[in-house]
């Protein structure tokens, strides 16, 4: 029997407890599958009975449950892609029975999935650190599915980062994240991520304006009209390769106004997207010196703007060169939009949230949360209107403004705070959550009328019907996503679950099915696909990188196993099967990167293994087939067990491997040194933020202070490094930034190997970006030794002297002995004055201080550096 059939009979025919309890047991007998002692009918109605009354369940009650009850040999007839929020996932679950499937890790580390522990996710998260920060975080927040012709394909996902504009591409074999992608001219995003009807482009709008090419403007209403901008971003899609192309894709700037969510049009809307936008009243705020705050500046108008673009039509203009670059990245600025007609305004409902296009295309449905009606716009009507040019207005920027009146369909009043909306596979009919009286409402946007209202608890947010964004909704059922859970589960501390209600609307009224709680961040937004169109992998082909989904270069046989060691490194090619990890045990001296590049030979779904290093937190995660590299520093020495569990066994004791780790004493001095100045650094850092606090700090002092640069570099005195006093004389600034931006990339120069030699600890990386590279180097400039080149009249060996020697030999840096300090110099003048030349030339290292070659001063000839040497000498002899 349907479930639609069984709701009317329990609510038209007005079944009691007994007559639902009848019609159960009578289904449930006939399945035969109640027990596996085979309960007969009569039994299992006087059961069913006596649970409803000992549990105070209503007849809807045990109708919602048999509703969702999905038993073994079924499945679920929806899968469902959810925002994780804050916790910077996906959250995979079905429906009706609500059961979560799995996470997909996407901005942020994810043990249970390995995801930022083996060396090839680490590629992927590290494609998201923007200004090369490290952000291991994200809010996601709008999935969507790739389309064909409008409808789920099943191929791909893709999810926005609120807090970081970002856009994540998942591909859907093995429900990975396999590319992200910065945008490179916003600094949030929200109206993100949504597809075109062929999943051409994925449509990413900003939500807070900046401006686009990230410089500082002092913020003020005339710098905010002329160089604040929002935009709507086209991310081209390679779907040959699964991955978006930066260099295909390209943003249509938009006013200052907060751009909101998006949607594409399809069918006889395909070309065009429509987002919405919010404080067009483009208020700065100021709320400090007695301004209104954001809510109010930005609410003053009665209406806001609905952004129609053509979509072709800007693709046309970027293909004929016409788009200029910002940031590398391909941009229709305002004016071009205006002259090529490809952007449009249409007055709007106050402070709207949700654009939605119907199945067909034709009507747009806008829901403004600030009003109590959703708009129904005419794609018809819009497209007539532009083409004969019958615009109202034009904005402060010149675009167009369409009247509203003759592009609306028509509106209705839903209810206090319509927000989302989705649609049903009956003509004209669509649903839409309603914030403020916590409901969903069913209503037609052709006949412009309400159908339906449930109440759902509370606070909804966003909702789904299934597949209802795409040209081939399914209905059955809506999810309302809501923002509260209070009451509606057993208390866990002041952090509460959201709640996702089921709801079932085959029949003539909706009704509520299941209550599901959701234990993480914000889940914002759901899409539901029909899981027949699910096509994933139940095991990759032996030796993938699941990253690339290629093969592996390291990807190793049973047979072929083998252990690779050079200096510093050891390389394991391992594999795993039924007996474990093989080679079974690891040799490495302390201090050795040890490498283990393993490939799962197991190849039967189920068959996931999990390695783990006691004592390291390495950890790699490896599903049938997979290859991966785990990496590490045996940082102490000792013996280390290596877990191997396979997740379908219970035998995993007897299969372990071990890793031996010769010690090394000389890693181990270094080793705690470079411990003991961490934790001075972290001191002074400490100490330095209370200082920024309280003190005026200049740019480049404030970023020397913001990434611990204090910990080891003091004026006038070595720390964990070099006194930087006269860096900028020694080194030109050119070297200074590309140092601090990326100091790996000079470690094996000779200056710096004699630099890490001295001081036993490496300059990291710290994310530093060039434009605070240049504020830093602008702060050392501050940095001055008293001494400066001598004045006029001095001798060629005092200006060779005082051009570039004495930022070490005044102040005795890195060891270099003091002008003037017999004591010092002593030791020194037997060697005589060639070899002494000689250390000068080629740079030197002795026991207690260095030299760089040619005396760091690139730029100095032969002649003057021997001047400045005899110069030196004849103050110590």
């Amino acid at each position: 029997m349907s479930r639609a059939k069984k709701n009317y009979l329990a609510r038209s025919l007005g079944l009691g407890m007994l007559g639902v309890a009848a019609l159960i047991a009578t289904k449930l007998a006939t399945e035969q599958t109640v027990r596996a002692d085979s309960v007969p009918a009569g039994d299992v109605k006087s059961e069913l009975l006596g649970i409803a009354k000992s549990r105070s369940l209503s007849t809807q009650d045990m109708v919602a449950a048999v509703s969702t009850y999905t038993n073994a040999k079924q499945r679920d007839e929806f899968v469902c892609l959810n925002s994780g929020g804050q916790a910077g996932s996906v959250i995979v679950y079905a429906v009706p029975s609500m059961r979560i499937l799995k996470y997909i890790p996407t901005a942020a580390p994810d043990s249970a999935a390995g995801y930022n522990f083996d060396e090839q996710s680490k590629s992927v998260l590290k494609q998201g650190f923007i200004d090369d920060r490290t952000i291991t975080w994200g809010d996601t927040h709008h999935p969507s599915f790739s389309e064909t012709n409008g409808r789920y394909d099943g191929q791909y996902a893709f999810i926005n980062d609120k807090a970081n504009p970002r856009v994540f591409v998942m591909d859907l074999k093995d429900f990975e994240t396999k590319q992200i992608v910065q945008n490179p001219l916003f600094r949030s995003d929200h109206g993100g991520a949504f597809v075109t009807p062929n999943t051409e482009y994925v449509v990413e709008a900003a939500q807070y304006p900046a401006p686009l090419d990230r410089k500082y403007r002092p913020l003020n209403q005339a710098n905010f009209n002329a160089h604040w901008r929002g935009g709507v971003t086209y991310h081209r899609f390679d779907r040959d390769k699964g991955r978006i192309d930066p260099e295909r894709s390209f943003t249509v700037v938009a006013p200052p106004y907060w751009q909101d969510l998006s949607d594409a049009g399809k069918g006889e809307s395909f070309g065009f997207s429509f987002t919405n936008s919010l404080c067009s009243e483009r208020y700065v705020g100021g709320i400090e010196q007695g301004r209104p705050p954001y809510e109010a500046g930005c609410s003053a108008r009665d209406t806001d703007f609905l952004h129609v673009i053509d979509w072709k039509k800007a693709e046309a203009v970027v293909a004929a060169g016409k788009a200029t670059k910002i940031n590398g990245h391909w941009t229709i600025p305002l004016e071009l939009s205006v002259q090529e007609g490809l952007l449009y305004l249409i007055p709007e409902a106050k402070s709207p949230h949700g654009v939605d296009v119907s199945p067909d295309g034709r009507y747009i449905v806008v829901a403004g949360k600030l009003d109590t009606h959703a708009q129904v716009f005419d794609i018809q009507k819009i497209k007539a209107l532009i083409e004969a040019k019958d615009f109202m207005d034009k904005d402060p920027y010149g675009i167009p403004i369409l009247d509203h009146k003759k592009a609306l369909h028509g509106q209705v009043q839903l209810g206090l705070g319509p927000l989302h909306t989705q649609f049903s596979n009956e003509d004209g009919v669509a649903y839409t959550s309603v914030y403020i009286d916590s409901v969903v409402v069913r209503w037609n946007f052709k006949e412009l009328k309400v159908i339906d209202k449930q109440s759902v608890h509370y606070n909804i947010g966003h909702l789904v019907s299934m597949q209802g964004d795409s040209q081939d909704p399914r209905g059955k059922y809506v999810i309302a996503l809501n923002k509260l859970a209070i009451d509606r589960f057993a208390p866990v501390g002041p952090l509460h679950p959201q709640n996702h209600q089921l709801v079932d609307v085959s029949g003539q009224k909706m009704q509520l099915l299941y209550d599901m709680p959701l234990p993480m961040g914000e889940p914002h937004y759901t899409v539901c696909i029909d899981a027949n169109t699910l096509k994933p992998l139940e095991a990759y082909p032996v030796g993938t990188n699941s990253a690339t989904m290629a093969p592996a270069p390291f990807a190793t046989k049973a047979g072929d196993e083998r252990v690779e060691k050079k200096a510093g490194r050891v390389d394991v090619f391992a594999t795993l099967s039924d007996h474990g990890l093989t080679p079974a045990r690891v040799d490495a001296n302390q201090g050795d990167v040890v490498s283990l590049h393993v490939t799962n030979l197991l190849d039967e779904a189920g068959q996931t293994v999990e390695l783990s290093v006691g004592g390291y937190g390495a950890l790699g995660i490896f599903p049938p087939g997979r290859a991966a590299t785990v990496e590490f520093t045996a940082t102490q020495g000792g013996f280390f067990p290596v877990r191997v569990a396979q997740v379908d066994r219970t035998t995993d004791a007897r299969r372990f491997a071990l890793l031996s780790v010769k010690p090394n004493a000389a890693f181990e001095k270094k080793r705690k040194s470079g411990y003991q100045l961490e934790q001075a650094a972290a001191a002074r850092l400490a100490s330095w933020a209370v200082q920024q606090k309280e003190e005026g700090m200049t740019a480049g002092e404030a970023a020397f202070a913001q990434f611990g640069c204090a910990g080891c570099h003091q004026k006038g005195r070595e720390l964990g490094g070099p006194d930087l006093t006269d860096v900028v004389v020694r080194r030109d600034e050119a070297w200074i930034a590309s140092w601090i931006v990326n100091p790996e990339a000079k470690y094996e120069e000779p200056y710096i190997k004699a630099m890490i030699e001295r001081y036993g600890v490496k300059m990291p990386k710290q994310g530093v970006s060039e434009a605070q590279a240049r504020e830093i180097i602008g702060y050392l400039k501050t940095w001055r030794s008293e001494s400066a080149p001598v004045a006029e009249g001095a001798s060629e060996g005092q200006k060779a002297y005082g051009k570039v020697c004495f930022a070490c030999h005044d102040q005795g840096v890195a060891g270099a002995p003091k002008f003037g300090d017999k004591a010092l110099w002593g030791p020194r003048l037997p060697q005589g004055e060639a070899t002494l030349f000689q250390h000068v030339l080629e740079g030197y290292k002795g026991q207690v201080g260095f030299m760089p070659p040619r005396g760091g001063c690139g730029d100095c000839t032969d002649d003057q550096l021997k001047a400045a040497m005899e110069y030196m000498l004849s103050q110590v002899k």
